[in-house]
């Protein structure tokens, strides 16, 4: 049996909080995502509990009829609980040192420990095809767990949405 894992970056949002919507053109590349999935038999969404990852697979969830099950594991990683002015140089440091932690936050070890468990999980159920929905900095991290080379510049290259393909013993790579 193959097993295939669609990782999607949720599409175009508002902003970064939990609550935060899709823009109106959020909303066009949800249904555009839906269109591109729509020859794949998909048999099972997973989500961030975040409202721009739910939104983003809710066009293929009621095409499709299959439910959304949200994964709080998948939501985004903090990098610190305390406003940091220089966050970008703070999280750069962290592609490079993974146990690096910053108050009130996550190390990238732990926010990549927390998405391959998903990963290793869905490998081992009975599904087929698995879309897993997610942010950037935490899908950057799954990626660098499977390609360690995937750093910070890669991270910044990430698009919204963006869908990479894991399967067993393959390198990851970008579909869209």
């Amino acid at each position: 049996m193959s097993k295939n894992i669609y990782i999607v970056r949720h599409c175009q949002a508002e902003g970064q909080p939990p609550k935060s919507q899709l823009t109106e053109e959020g909303l066009k590349q949800a249904k555009e995502l839906a269109v591109f999935f729509s020859h794949i038999p998909v048999d099972r969404i997973v989500s961030s509990p975040f409202l721009r990852a739910i939104q983003t697979v809710e066009p293929l969830s009621k095409e499709s009829n299959i439910n959304i099950e949200v994964d709080d594991r998948l939501a985004e990683r903090t990098l610190s609980s305390v406003d940091l002015p220089d966050w970008m140089e703070k999280l750069e440091a962290t592609y490079g040192d993974l146990d690096l932690k910053f108050e009130g936050g996550e190390s990238s070890r732990e926010a990549m420990d927390r998405i391959v468990s998903v990963v290793e999980e869905a490998l081992e159920s009975d599904a087929e095809n698995i879309i897993i929905v997610t942010h950037g900095n935490i899908m950057s991290l799954l990626l660098k767990n499977y390609q360690e080379s995937f750093g910070f510049e890669d991270w910044k290259n990430l698009r919204n949405p963006d869908v990479f393909l894991l399967k067993r013993g393959v390198v990851p790579f970008r579909l869209t």
